[in-house]
């Protein structure tokens, strides 16, 4: 199995400034990768405000996916687009081009997020496509992987800055207590704000995704 991944900026047009903004990013997806080298080919821009990454497994993507949100600071997000289906590489004069049913399926994707974030799930910015002929158990796969894409981003989406920075450092494994260091915090203080987001549940989700959880 491959897994296709194309990302846009959310707003891009209302950046103030789109080369700032491209220098975050990159060095968001290039801190996560450090973190947790999980893509095959990380995300990469492509053309305009799109990116394009290649994933091994349906969980490694969306766990890189997860910790790329959590670290993109206030007024910055990115929508994505899962496919899951071959993908391959088209020689061209000027570089190669990526082309098969794993990119369709990504980009129908991410014409489902644009579509449900103008409807009743606002916050949504994940999901998961297969491309034609998948068996049963990659489709009961992907229907359950977009239910709790669903209630992650919600999740996220209705975090403060803090928490997901918060959030982002526990699951690196940064203690409580360098956390509150870092914000001018105090301990108790970061327990509560990572209670009140909801960050266990997140952590916890991550883990069971990833076959951890006790």
């Amino acid at each position: 199995m491959v897994v296709a991944v194309l990302a846009d900026i959310v707003g891009s047009r209302r950046l103030a400034d789109r080369s700032a903004a491209q220098s975050t990013l990159d060095e968001t997806i290039a801190a996560v990768e450090a973190a947790f080298p999980l893509a095959a080919q990380p995300l990469t821009p492509t053309v305009g405000d799109e990116q394009q990454g290649v994933y091994r497994t349906l969980a490694e993507a969306m766990t890189s996916l997860l910790l790329i949100q959590l670290r993109l600071p206030e007024g910055l997000a990115f929508r994505f687009g899962i496919g899951v289906g071959e993908v391959r590489a088209v020689e061209s004069v000027h570089r190669e081009l990526a082309d098969g049913p794993g990119w369709y399926a990504a980009r129908a994707a991410i014409e489902i997020v644009h579509a449900r974030e103008g409807r009743a799930v606002p916050r949504t910015r994940t999901w998961i496509v297969g491309a034609p002929g998948q068996d049963e158990v990659m489709e009961s796969t992907i229907a359950s992987s977009n239910a709790y894409l669903l209630a992650r981003d919600e999740l996220v989406g209705a975090m403060s800055a803090r928490a997901r920075r918060l959030t982002y450092g526990r699951i690196i494994g940064t203690s409580q207590q360098e956390l509150a260091a870092q914000e001018g915090i105090t301990q108790p203080g970061v327990s509560k704000a990572l209670r009140t987001a909801g960050a266990a549940a997140l952590i916890e989700g991550l883990a069971a995704l990833n076959g951890d959880a006790s």
